[in-house]
């Protein structure tokens, strides 16, 4: 039968090392991080690769996936991505996050389909937006593209960002007033946007 110093003693070699992998894991994190800082990418990824390939840890899985897509292994971030949704079915990061090797790699309709997922469930999230709009743009559906932007730049109207999307589709849709009309838009917002301050000495 075990006595309490023998419990207290045990207790306390449990605390110690629940503390001791505490410790490790932030050093491991803190290091990643430190490594992504400096643009080393691939041993940032290293220092969580075991983590993450034991599939157990959702954001060890997801950082990691971004780490990849950081060092233009897109096809390799795109499963990790697949994998943390598998993972997290409700998980807007992953689907957010598997658009960006989609995008570096120009597959506009799968980036179409992701960003639609998320934007079921958060219908005016930011980014979702954006992207969709970038595959919009790649896909060269000037039409589609300038309904969205119309759309987005009531929900968001100091993004000038948006007002370029609204811009270029209007200007590839051979509506040269409307398009200036957006571009001046941008020019309000951001003064030093090169593309809007170039169409507008084009189009006087």
């Amino acid at each position: 039968m075990c006595n309490r110093k023998t419990i207290n003693g045990a207790l306390l070699l449990m605390i110690c090392l629940f503390t001791a992998s505490v410790g490790a894991s932030t050093l491991m994190w803190k290091k990643s991080y430190g490594l992504e800082k400096q643009g080393k990418y691939a041993q940032a990824a290293e220092a969580i690769e075991p983590m993450a390939k034991a599939g157990k840890d959702e954001y060890a899985v997801l950082r990691y996936a971004y780490l990849l897509y950081k060092q233009g292994r897109y096809n390799d971030s795109f499963d990790y991505y697949r994998k943390a949704m598998e993972m997290n079915r409700d998980s807007i990061d992953a689907r957010l996050g598997i658009t960006l090797p989609l995008l570096a790699q120009k597959r506009w309709r799968q980036v179409t389909v992701y960003t639609r997922q998320v934007l079921v469930k958060a219908e005016w999230n930011h980014t979702a937006h954006v992207r969709l709009m970038t595959a919009e743009e790649g896909m060269r559906k000037w039409h589609t593209l300038g309904r969205h932007a119309q759309e987005v730049t009531r929900v968001y109207p100091s993004d000038p960002m948006l007002w370029v999307y609204l811009a270029r589709a209007r200007a590839w849709m051979g509506d040269v007033k409307s398009a200036k009309a957006a571009y001046e838009k941008v020019l309000i917002r951001e003064p030093d946007n090169e593309e809007a301050a170039e169409y507008l000495a084009k189009n006087e």
